[in-house]
């Protein structure tokens, strides 16, 4: 929450925060109070499947992607540290 209060931070990036709130790590109330404390003219990107719909709500842009081609699954690749995990 002090990244998205802090007003030299103008982008704040919460990767897959939306598996964090499927699995109860966090609670929707606490997602969406953080965001109330984000400065007017700061970014926060929330990323992961499955948005709760009050999120979808509150977003400016919402995008749902479509996989098209992966090599973890077509050609055998494992994945890597520090780019998969």
């Amino acid at each position: 929450l002090g990244f998205i209060r802090n007003p030299d931070i103008k982008l704040v990036l919460l990767d897959e925060i939306n598996i964090a709130l499927k699995l109860n790590y966090l609670t929707i109330e606490q997602v969406l109070a953080g965001l109330d404390e984000k400065p007017a003219d700061s970014h926060v990107i929330l990323t992961g499947r499955g948005a709760p719909a009050a999120l979808i709500e509150r977003a400016d842009l919402v995008t749902e992607m479509t996989l098209v081609k992966h090599p973890l699954k077509e050609q055998g690749i494992k994945a890597q540290p520090g780019i998969e995990f």
